[in-house]
């Protein structure tokens, strides 16, 4: 489930528009094992987590991190890991051979992941962003993530995430 979001980089009032319509589609097309999770607006890991009931350990939180790699290249990864965990940005820059690594701004996290903050999927429509999960999101049989709004979410199994999103596994997390 990679590819572009339709060319350029999209406006942010219409970051959202149409890629939950996508992931849907993408979900169905593919016969994945998934449902739908309705809720109060909600971004923050640990409080959709309660208003899904489920461990905050299931969560895939997703995080867009800038590498420089020398002076005049960038890469932007989607980093996926446990909500219960925290990023080790130095683990991400080492697994790229990277000089520096970093949060990347909101404005190009949303532009990337081609929604708002609290909404990214852990899917990468984007050719420029690659998908990056820790193997600890493995040990869990379904994975809970705001599906690009705030008030609906997406609990898909494991294995079908794995399958569809193809994402490069490796230790990026520590725990909190």
């Amino acid at each position: 489930m990679s590819g572009e979001l339709g060319g350029g980089a999209a406006a942010p009032e219409s970051l959202d528009v149409g890629l939950y319509e996508r992931l849907i589609a993408d979900l169905e097309a593919a016969g994945a094992h998934y449902r739908l999770i309705d809720h109060p607006p909600e971004g923050r890991t640990e409080v959709v987590s309660a208003l899904r009931g489920h461990n905050v350990a299931q969560a895939a939180k997703c995080l867009i991190v800038m590498v420089k790699i020398g002076k005049k290249q960038t890469r932007y990864v989607l980093a996926v890991v446990p909500g219960d965990a925290r990023l080790d940005l130095q683990a991400v820059k080492a697994l790229l051979e990277g000089t520096y690594a970093a949060f990347a701004t909101r404005g190009k996290a949303e532009e990337l992941a081609g929604s708002v903050s609290g909404t990214v999927l852990p899917f990468s429509y984007h050719p420029k962003l690659e998908v990056i999960a820790d193997p600890a999101l493995l040990h869990v049989p379904e994975l809970f993530f705001n599906a690009a709004r705030l008030d609906r979410s997406i609990a898909l199994t494991t294995d079908d995430y794995l399958r569809l999103a193809a994402p490069r596994i490796a230790p990026i997390s520590t725990t909190v």
